[in-house]
């Protein structure tokens, strides 16, 4: 997109993960949660992206430089709250001081482009200094809630769990902690938030409340899924992110005619490609970019990494990696196939 810029939260150490690695590289699907992020501004065409880094900085800058774009990083020497965390940034914000920003917690990985492009939509449809992306839940208990006003419908306020009463308690619209902001705006604030309270940090929901007193258009877009959301601070927390993230990948491949009659053992992460018409039995593993044509029947009790399989192809307790089966050869259960070709 145009005129975008996005600032991506990543300094957080963790503690209750229990892991000495830093919490947004804590993987979801065999995958780091911050990786799920940069996919989706990746996909969202947003390419001039700072990553704030904090616990382990060297950890997760060595990450970054692993990966085929470019991303610019700062380090939050003393992690003082999300604001303190964007204002760390501030010289990345000021050399993108006439577009809009983005910005995303790292450890939130469900957040996906089609929800970034429409909320950046309303944004500029709107001409809105501010955009909070929102989700309806089940239970908000926790999350701060979006209070609209009666009359125009438009974001009021975002009234914080300790700070809500018995009728902001029934709202059930949340405050997902991702944002758009007009960079000009944002910075005009954000070195006016205070940190009067308990835990003495400086929070970004407060640059809302300030661009609202200053009547500045602030607005909340209502993201289509309520996993928006969602996030980890543990080790069960991150298995529930797991589960869903395979149940949904799963699901997909249904919906576009795989046949997977039963699902357990079954986990296909979602950058395999699978035909028509397959079936995919208990047990059975699928990694990294594999492609697997149609008619095929996989496991079960199979794995398969990074391969080419072909169509009418049947691989019963199988561990292939890195391999091509083009032809329906015969392939005894039970084998090791790696680095060959069957063609």
């Amino acid at each position: 997109m145009n005129n975008t810029c996005s600032i991506v939260l990543a300094a957080g150490e963790g503690t209750r993960m229990k892991s000495n690695m830093p919490k947004v590289l804590s993987k979801v699907m065999f995958r780091p949660m911050l990786k799920w992020v940069l996919d989706a501004l990746n996909k969202s065409e947003i390419s001039n992206v700072c990553v704030v880094t904090g616990f382990k900085c060297d950890v997760v800058i060595n990450y970054l430089n692993s990966l085929p774009h470019n991303y610019e990083t700062v380090i939050q020497k003393e992690r003082k709250g999300t604001a303190h965390a964007v204002l760390t940034a501030k010289d990345f914000l000021s050399h993108n001081i006439d577009k809009d920003v983005l910005i995303l917690n790292g450890d939130s990985p469900f957040i996906d482009s089609e929800t970034i492009k429409n909320a950046y939509n309303l944004h500029k449809s709107q001409n809105n200094a501010a955009t909070v992306i929102s989700a309806k839940i089940k239970n908000p208990l926790g999350y701060g809630r979006i209070v609209r006003d009666s009359s125009s419908g438009n974001l009021s306020a975002i009234i914080e769990q300790k700070d809500s009463d018995d009728t902001i308690q029934k709202i059930n619209e949340v405050n997902s902690g991702a944002y758009w902001f007009n960079v000009r705006a944002l910075l005009s604030v954000i070195e006016n938030i205070k940190n009067n309270n308990s835990q003495n940090e400086f929070y970004l929901p407060d640059a809302i409340s300030l661009l609202l007193s200053q009547g500045h258009l602030v607005n909340a877009y209502i993201s289509q899924t309520e996993n928006t959301v969602l996030g980890a601070n543990n080790p069960i927390q991150l298995n529930e992110l797991n589960a869903i993230a395979r149940n949904n990948i799963l699901k997909k491949l249904m919906a576009n005619g795989v046949d997977i009659p039963f699902t357990d053992g079954v986990i296909i992460t979602d950058e395999v490609t699978i035909g028509q018409n397959t079936c995919i039995l208990p047990g059975t593993i699928i990694l990294g970019k594999s492609i697997i044509g149609t008619n095929c029947i996989i496991g079960p009790n199979t794995q398969i990494k990074s391969c080419l399989i072909g169509n009418n192809i049947t691989l019963n307790s199988i561990n292939c990696s890195h391999s091509k089966i083009i032809t329906d050869v015969p392939i005894k259960p039970f084998s090791i196939i790696k680095n060959n070709e069957f063609v």
